[in-house]
C-alpha cells in the first residue's frame, strides 16, 4: 500500500482506484467493529470494566467520538436482529446513517421491503421515504426565546469522583447523542457545569413529517420576530389564525418574485423584441432573455456532465458559463450559455486555459466574467423542480421558530 508521500506520484486513474480500495477497506473494518460491539454488548463486558454503559466504554476506552459511538452501537444492536444489514454495510448499499434512521421502524414483516427501498438512498431521500411510510402529525407553530450567554466554568477541566471528567459541553450534539443512546445510567451533570449552546449552533432544520409536510426549525433575530408578529397582525383578515407557515409562504412567494425580476428581468409580460437579444460588441453582458431561457432549460442547476454521464445538479452559487469561452470569442447566446456551479465553472476554465492561467483564488471566487446566481439548497437537490421557484434558506440568530409547512417546491 502506498504511503502518504507516494499518493502524489500516482496517476489520476491509480489515485481514484486507490481511494475506492481504501473506502472499501474502511467499510469492512467498520463492519468488523460493529460485529465486535454487538458481542461485547451481549456479554455486557463494559460493566466489569467499570463503565455503566457501552456508550461510555466506546468513548473513553475505544476513543470513538460520541457521534461515531452512537451510530455504531445503534447499528450493532439492529444488526443482531437483522444480520443482513452487516453485508449491506460492507457493500456500501447502506451506511450507518441509513441504519440509524431505519432502526426504529424495522420489524420482521417490513424489514425486507424497507431495506430494498433504502438501498443507495441519501439521508434526505430516506427521511422522505420514511415520512411517506410512517407519517407523523403536524407540529404546532411556536416561538421561544433562547437563553442568553452567561459565564460558565470549563467543564472539561473539572474532575468527578473516580477520576472521571465531565465532557466539554461545547459540542451541541453531545448531550442529545448520549441521552438518545443510553436513556439512563450515565453520571448526571451538575447544573452549574451546564453551558449554553451558542446561537451559531442552532442550524436550520427541515424534518419530513408526512407526504408534502415538513417541520422547519430555525433561529432568527428579534427584528425578524417583530416582523413576523407585525405580518400576523396585518394579515388577520386574510389569515385569522395567524398561521406562521401561511405567512412565511406568502413572504417567500413575494421574495422569489422580486428576485426573479432583479436577476432575470422576469416579468409577466416581457417586452417583445424584433430579433434575438445581442449584447454589445466586446461586452461580457448576458442579456436577460438569455438568462431566463438558460435558467428554465437547465432547471436552475449546474448542467456539467461527466464523461460517465453523471450530471452535477448543484444548486448553490450557480453561474452562467460560456461553453465556448468568452475570451475565445464565445457569444452570449442560449446555445453557448449553460449553468455551472462555481467549482465546475472554474474546473472547465482550468481545462481550457490551464491552471496556471488563472489566479489560485478564482476557483472559489467568481471572476469578472461570471454572473453569479445564488440559490440555496432545497430539501432534496435531486428532485426535479416543477418551476424555478425554490425554497431559500432562512436566517438565524437568537430566536427559534418551529412551524408546520407545506412543501414549497410546488406552487399553489
Amino acid at each position: 500500500m502506498p504511503s502518504n508521500d507516494n499518493f502524489s506520484r500516482l496517476s489520476d486513474d491509480e489515485l481514484v482506484a486507490e481511494a475506492k480500495r481504501l473506502a472499501h477497506g474502511e467499510r469492512e473494518a467498520t463492519v468488523r467493529l460493529i460485529t465486535c460491539l454487538a458481542e461485547l454488548d451481549a456479554r455486557r463486558l463494559y460493566l466489569g470494566a467499570g463503565f455503566s454503559s457501552l456508550f461510555t466504554y466506546c468513548t473513553e476506552v475505544l476513543r470513538l467520538s460520541e457521534h461515531a459511538a452512537f451510530h455504531r452501537i445503534t447499528a450493532a444492536r439492529t444488526a443482531r436482529r437483522f444480520p443482513v444489514l452487516l453485508r449491506m454495510l460492507a457493500e456500501g448499499s447502506l451506511n450507518l446513517t441509513s441504519v440509524r434512521l431505519l432502526a426504529p421502524h424495522l420489524d420482521e414483516d417490513n424489514q425486507e421491503e424497507l431495506r430494498s427501498a433504502a438501498t443507495g438512498k441519501s439521508r434526505r431521500e430516506l427521511e422522505e421515504l420514511l415520512a411517506r411510510r410512517f407519517p407523523q402529525p403536524d407540529v404546532a407553530s411556536s416561538i421561544r426565546k433562547l437563553p442568553g450567554p452567561r459565564p460558565t466554568l470549563e467543564a472539561s477541566a473539572l474532575p468527578l469522583e473516580g477520576g472521571a471528567t465531565v465532557a466539554s459541553p461545547s459540542d451541541p450534539g453531545a448531550t442529545p447523542v448520549s441521552q438518545a443512546e443510553e436513556g439512563s445510567g450515565g453520571p448526571p451533570r451538575s447544573p452549574a457545569l451546564s453551558a449554553p449552546v451558542p446561537s451559531s449552533a442552532f442550524r436550520p432544520v427541515v424534518t419530513p413529517l408526512a407526504p408534502d409536510r415538513y417541520q422547519i426549525t430555525f433561529a432568527a433575530g428579534a427584528e425578524t420576530r417583530e416582523k413576523l408578529l407585525l405580518a400576523q397582525d396585518l394579515l388577520r383578515h386574510t389569515i385569522p389564525s395567524g398561521d406562521t407557515a401561511a405567512i412565511v409562504d406568502r413572504a417567500l412567494t413575494a421574495l422569489l418574485r422580486d428576485l426573479a425580476r432583479e436577476k432575470f428581468a422576469m416579468v409577466e409580460q416581457p417586452r417583445s423584441r424584433r430579433g434575438p437579444a445581442k449584447p454589445p460588441s466586446g461586452s461580457r453582458h448576458v442579456p436577460a432573455a438569455v438568462k431566463r431561457a438558460v435558467w428554465v432549460r437547465d432547471l436552475g442547476r449546474c448542467a456539467f456532465v461527466s464523461e460517465r454521464g453523471r450530471r452535477c445538479n448543484e444548486r448553490g452559487f450557480v453561474e452562467f458559463h460560456h461553453v465556448h469561452p468568452y475570451a475565445a470569442g464565445g457569444p452570449a447566446t442560449p446555445e453557448n450559455i449553460q449553468l455551472r456551479c462555481r467549482a465546475h465553472n472554474g474546473y472547465e476554465a482550468d481545462l481550457f486555459f490551464g491552471p496556471a492561467s488563472r489566479p489560485p483564488e478564482s476557483a472559489t471566487r467568481p471572476g469578472p466574467s461570471c454572473v453569479v446566481v445564488t440559490q440555496p439548497r432545497t430539501d432534496d437537490a435531486r428532485r426535479e423542480p416543477d418551476s424555478v421557484q425554490q425554497c431559500p434558506s432562512l436566517g438565524r440568530s437568537r430566536w427559534t421558530f418551529s412551524r408546520r409547512s407545506a412543501y414549497p417546491g410546488k406552487p399553489a
